[in-house]
């Protein structure tokens, strides 16, 4: 084998390797990140590909004395039944193997908790941590330009990805969350961020807690057969 095919072999081990090892983490230590490994996060990111090379995601960061501040409301909102103002519409449902897929992750999720299958009660209190930010020290807070439409939105979606690959590469541990967007108005009043600018996703990040029950299973990934038809002819 010669050094170049070796050298390729080796930089898709380390994407394979990264890709493997992360998962979405539902307990964090409470132990800080220093601001220089974010950084470093942040400008890892910073090299996505996006459309037009627009660059549409802005970032806010909330940490310490703030992260608590935001966790209060968001959370006193969610927990009253409040919010449900997503920026950008969710699926309308589930079907067929989606919905297979939806449940399986779920059901993996309660079974390790001992949540019983049916506990409606169980299962909102568990939908509730995503508002504690599941014990994270650092919550992202990711938002794009109105005026972009859904191609912002899919720009965000592949920042948020690198994002995640570049804090597994430093050893953190994170969970992109759907859930923070259905507060947009929240989040836009808290952050004083303008009327043009539209939520997409949270990501609660820090140091995951290995020990802790919730963060031992993982989920499964369809097949390639699955999920992709080569057109040769």
């Amino acid at each position: 084998m010669d050094a170049k095919v070796s050298q390729t072999q080796d930089r898709i081990g380390v994407l394979e390797e990264l890709l493997s090892e992360r998962y979405s983490v539902r307990a964090f230590l409470p132990r800080e990140v220093d601001r220089a490994t974010i950084e470093h996060v942040l400008k890892t990111a910073q090299r996505t590909a996006s459309w037009c090379n627009s660059q549409p995601w802005q970032v806010i960061i909330a940490s310490g004395e703030a992260k608590e501040r935001f966790r209060q409301l968001i959370y006193k909102e969610a927990s009253g039944g409040l919010g449900d103002d997503y920026d950008f519409i969710p699926p309308r449902e589930y079907v067929g193997v989606y919905l297979d897929r939806r449940r399986e992750s779920g059901f993996q999720l309660y079974n390790t908790l001992g949540i019983p299958r049916g506990d409606r009660s169980g299962y909102a209190k568990q939908a509730l941590e995503n508002y504690n930010f599941f014990g994270a020290p650092h919550v992202a807070v990711i938002h794009t330009n109105e005026p972009l439409g859904i191609y912002g939105a899919i720009d965000c979606g592949a920042y948020v990805s690198n994002f995640m690959l570049a804090a597994q590469a430093l050893g953190l541990g994170t969970i992109p969350q759907a859930a923070l967007a259905r507060h947009s108005g929240l989040i836009r009043r808290h952050f004083n961020l303008p009327d043009d600018r539209r939520v997409v996703c949270g990501i609660s990040f820090g140091y995951a807690d290995h020990a802790h029950k919730v963060n031992s299973y993982r989920t499964s990934r369809a097949s390639v057969a699955e999920t992709v038809t080569f057109a040769d002819e």
